[in-house]
């Protein structure tokens, strides 16, 4: 062998051996993660704008609702999932100062289609969910919540879909009627029956707190680490909250006139009692949740006219809501791990 063929053959092993060095210290500590629940302390992030990953607006689905019916390889019906999922790890070591790429977060979830849906592929889910977060100028945070939620959702053996509804331009923000939104727009793409609408820095500590709809509206986040995993106050309803279809048909959504910060949950509280209902919450074990601190957003100040919105949440619960609500879609772009819908949703001065 000549020398120069010797030093090629050299030379291309050692390029080998450090791409399986790299692939090692990458994707292992990132699989490992993924399949503990416990972040890795070997995974750093960086988070510089990353690319993300989108297609037709038909791209897996041009029929949504020929997916209702579960089926095996065979064509043969599956069977139901069970009610308590035999993935379920229980209490989890969520890591807030994790740092991970979007792109990282894609290739953890190959099994996600192109919209961030996801079924169990071995039964068929008890519920369709759709999972709305209302959302303005918070990439960070959206990274860390797609990286923990995808797989919290998996092993509870979900049918889902995640839509993130966000503000067009630099209007006051309205976060109730981000979530409106969301729910007319996810009923355009599939047959959900549950909604589950979620702030995008609440992370669950524990995944037997299963993100699905009961017999009454549900809050999730009642026991946060910012509040020493306290609730409050009884009528606290924010955070994350669960809604069957009709369940949220029959207090006819949130108010669409809450602008600026607070407020907005209070007022659904009392809608849910005003339609004969009452706000169900799992044990302050199993709710136990992680909030990523963050400054309150530009454009989201404490508005007070919300507090005197608020003391007539029963009398306008009929012609302020589902039934009043007005938007004008930008876009829509289905990325990846998520369904991405910019909306015009006016000013304060319009209502």
């Amino acid at each position: 062998m000549s020398r120069r063929r010797r030093y090629l053959t050299a030379l291309g092993l050692l390029m080998g051996a450090l791409l399986g060095i790299a692939f090692f210290q990458r994707w292992v500590p990132l699989a490992l993660e993924l399949a503990s629940g416990v972040p890795s302390p070997a995974i750093r992030v960086q988070h510089k704008n990353d690319t993300h990953f989108s297609s037709s607006p038909k791209s897996w689905w041009t029929s949504p609702r020929s997916h209702l019916a579960a089926t095996d390889a065979d064509g043969s019906k599956l069977p139901v999932c069970p009610e308590d999922s035999p993935h379920i790890l229980g209490p989890l070591n969520i890591n807030l100062t994790l740092v991970i790429s979007l792109k990282d977060v894609i290739f953890a979830y190959p099994n996600v289609r192109t919209g961030g849906h996801f079924r169990p592929a071995d039964c068929e889910a008890r519920q369709h969910i759709a999972i709305i977060i209302p959302f303005r100028r918070r990439e960070l945070h959206l990274t860390i919540w797609l990286f923990y939620m995808h797989q919290f959702m998996q092993r509870q053996q979900a049918d889902y879909g995640v839509y993130v509804i966000e503000q067009f331009g630099n209007t006051t923000f309205n976060r109730a009627k981000l979530m409106n939104v969301g729910f007319a727009e996810a009923l355009k793409e599939y047959d959900y029956n549950c909604f589950v609408f979620s702030d995008i820095d609440i992370i669950p500590m524990d995944d037997r707190n299963y993100y699905r709809c009961y017999n009454n509206p549900r809050h999730m986040a009642n026991a946060v680490d910012k509040f020493k995993f306290k609730l409050l106050y009884n009528n606290l309803f924010g955070g994350v909250t669960a809604f069957s279809k009709t369940q949220f048909e029959k207090v006819n959504g949130f108010s669409n006139a809450f602008w600026g910060w607070g407020g907005e949950d209070d007022e659904m509280f009392s809608r849910v009692v005003a339609a004969g209902m009452r706000v169900e919450r799992p044990n302050s074990v199993l709710a136990r949740s992680k909030m990523i601190p963050h400054h309150r957003d530009p454009g989201n100040e404490s508005n007070k006219n919300n507090a005197v919105i608020m003391l007539h949440a029963r009398a306008n619960m009929k012609r302020d809501g589902l039934n009043s609500l007005n938007y004008k879609v930008v876009n829509i772009t289905r990325h990846h791990l998520y369904t991405l819908v910019s909306v015009d949703i006016g000013k304060p001065e319009d209502n």
